[in-house]
């Protein structure tokens, strides 16, 4: 994997990138259908990967019907509440390449279909929120993703232009509102592994955080001179 270009700052997606959120919230939903009643398809869970809470109700109320769909939510998010107020746990080398960045004053920007303030709430019990000079959340747009209005947001919170931007996403949804957004991308999948469609998209795909600081540490040391 190589980059055309030398990106000028660093924007990240949230949950299933920097936080292991994906998977604890699942884990909620599912223990708490099977305490109502209620059997979630793998399958479905699976599609909630990067859905704005709206779609998220949506999907699953086309399968339980509205009335059920907020008791299951309700009680799935009082479940999840705990977990990040514990601090999700972090997604393997999230803190290694944050600090070679902050090493090189390489600007970095949060750009999360999560809604604020609970966006704020999970970076901060986990540790990350002071590495980010801006945060860009569902909250501050009129489209979530998979339109760009997230992404265009972080990069302007940071006072750089969009295609001097590196987007580090882990799900599909993600990776076509960096794309919009004319941000070079880079997908690092959590849960969900891209289609033969998403790879088509033409943007990178690598299997660890690991490798994108292996790949940054090529230009770095050069743009940090």
């Amino acid at each position: 994997m190589e980059l055309r270009v030398r990106p000028r700052a660093v924007v990240f997606d949230m949950d299933g990138l920097m936080l292991d959120s994906e998977r604890a919230l699942m884990g909620c939903l599912e223990q708490t259908a099977q305490q109502q009643g209620h059997v979630l398809p793998r399958s479905l869970l699976l599609s909630l990967i990067g859905s704005p809470d709206a779609v998220t109700r949506q999907k699953l109320a086309d399968v339980l019907g509205l009335e059920s769909t907020d008791l299951l939510l309700a009680a799935s998010y009082a479940r999840y509440a705990d977990i990040v107020d514990a601090g999700v746990p972090l997604r393997p080398g999230i803190v290694e390449l944050l600090e070679l960045l902050r090493e090189h004053a390489i600007p970095r920007a949060v750009a999360t279909a999560t809604r604020s303030p609970l966006a704020q709430r999970k970076l901060a019990a986990a540790g990350l929120l002071p590495y980010f000079q801006f945060v860009a959340t569902s909250s501050d747009v009129a489209h979530s993703k998979p339109a760009p209005d997230i992404y265009l947001h972080a990069a302007h919170g940071l006072g750089i232009a969009p295609a001097d931007c590196l987007a580090l996403e882990d799900s599909p949804t993600g990776v076509r509102a960096a794309l919009a957004a004319g941000m070079t991308t880079i997908q690092i999948p959590d849960l969900l592994e891209p289609d033969e469609e998403v790879r088509g998209y033409g943007h990178h795909i690598t299997a660890s955080l690991h490798d994108v600081r292996a790949l940054l540490q090529q230009w770095l040391p050069i743009s940090a001179a």
